[in-house]
């Protein structure tokens, strides 16, 4: 029996296989409001067969885009264009998850559709960013470095977003704290020169992502909680996989069910060499000192690659991102490779089965 075709539970949620789809951005949000590119995007996954379906980071706060075409959950009029989103996901038997995020540092940028890179100037749309510390990304606008008060409002944004997407029917939530967004900022000494209680330890430079995950299982308590970590900066003197384990088993402990290990991202001079299933390992060795299951995502682009994860212990799902942009079917085809006899192909589409 495949493994990847197995049902998964999170808390009272199953998802009826373990291959799913990774967050990813699609920079074609109107004020936060997704539009209905992101309908169709998300909704033909489903129909394809994922078994948990992830829309993307989409940011707490207006300062908390990536981008200004980001996607958000900071109003509720965005809150009402998601739900016929999610509507869709589950009428096609997937379930529904949304990453909820905040840029940082890295917010207030040029899409990639722009031609343009760097920070977006505030004449032409963007914004001041913020930050742990005023250091800026290579490249980028000097951020400010939050007090307080700041912060407090983040845990408050982050709170907000959850109960509001929980009301637009999604059932899985995703913390971004990865990719050198903000709370990646927070966890790595590189980008966290803090010297007050926010800063300095590792207990210290974790108490933000603590906090936020803390608010949001008391915002969401219905919904299963995912903590997306960057194990590594692949740089020297900055977050690696040993911290990220004793985060996660940390963040565990208030709340998180399920952790999505993916790396880097937080630093223009890290140094990695990229290859299939290259953070497998990682995902591994999460999974062995926490005790909490862990999806492993990175180069994992065939059925039987994503089989064999499972098959040896590595995680306990697999997340893909551009295979699924390559084949929006890649659940369907993936069980047909497997030879995994599932229940949930579309009958319109059955005569392909064979």
């Amino acid at each position: 029996m495949s493994q990847l075709f197995t049902p998964l539970s999170l808390r009272d949620i199953t998802v009826r296989n373990r291959l799913w789809v990774s967050p990813m951005c699609q920079y074609s949000a109107v004020e936060g409001v997704p539009q209905e590119w992101h309908h169709t995007h998300l909704a033909q996954f489903a129909s394809g067969g994922a078994g948990l379906v992830i829309a993307e980071a989409t940011a707490v706060s207006p300062e908390g885009r990536i981008s200004p075409e980001d996607t958000g959950l900071w109003t509720d009029v965005q809150r009402d264009a998601w739900a016929p989103i999610v509507a869709a996901i589950r009428r096609r038997g997937a379930v529904a998850g949304v990453q909820l995020a905040h840029a940082g540092r890295k917010a207030s940028t040029w899409s990639p559709f722009s031609g343009r890179r760097g920070s977006v100037p505030h004449g032409e749309g963007g914004w001041s960013t913020v930050a742990p510390s005023a250091i800026a990304y290579d490249g980028y606008a000097e951020p400010v470095a939050l007090d307080r008060d700041g912060i407090d409002r983040i845990v408050a944004h982050f709170a907000a977003a959850a109960r509001r997407a929980v009301e637009a029917g999604f059932e899985v939530l995703e913390v971004h704290a990865a990719h050198g967004y903000l709370l990646h900022q927070f966890l790595s000494p590189l980008s966290n020169h803090r010297d007050d209680e926010y800063g300095g330890s590792l207990e210290n430079r974790a108490r933000l992502l603590l906090r936020i995950v803390e608010a949001v299982t008391d915002a969401a308590p219905a919904a299963a909680l995912i903590v997306r970590f960057s194990a590594t900066d692949w740089a020297d003197g900055g977050w690696d996989p040993a911290q990220t384990s004793i985060v996660a088993g940390w963040a565990a402990g208030r709340g998180a069910d399920f952790f999505d290990i993916s790396s880097g991202g937080l630093v223009a001079h890290q140094r990695l060499t990229t290859g299939p299933g290259y953070q497998v390992g990682l995902a591994a060795q999460v999974r062995r000192e926490t005790g909490t299951p862990v999806a492993a995502v990175g180069m994992i682009d065939d059925a039987a690659h994503a089989e064999r994860v499972l098959a040896e212990g590595s995680a306990d799902a697999v997340l893909a991102g551009r295979e699924w942009l390559r084949d929006p079917h890649y659940g369907l085809r993936a069980a047909t490779e497997l030879g995994a006899d599932i229940d949930y192909w579309p009958p319109q589409y059955l005569r392909a089965r064979r």
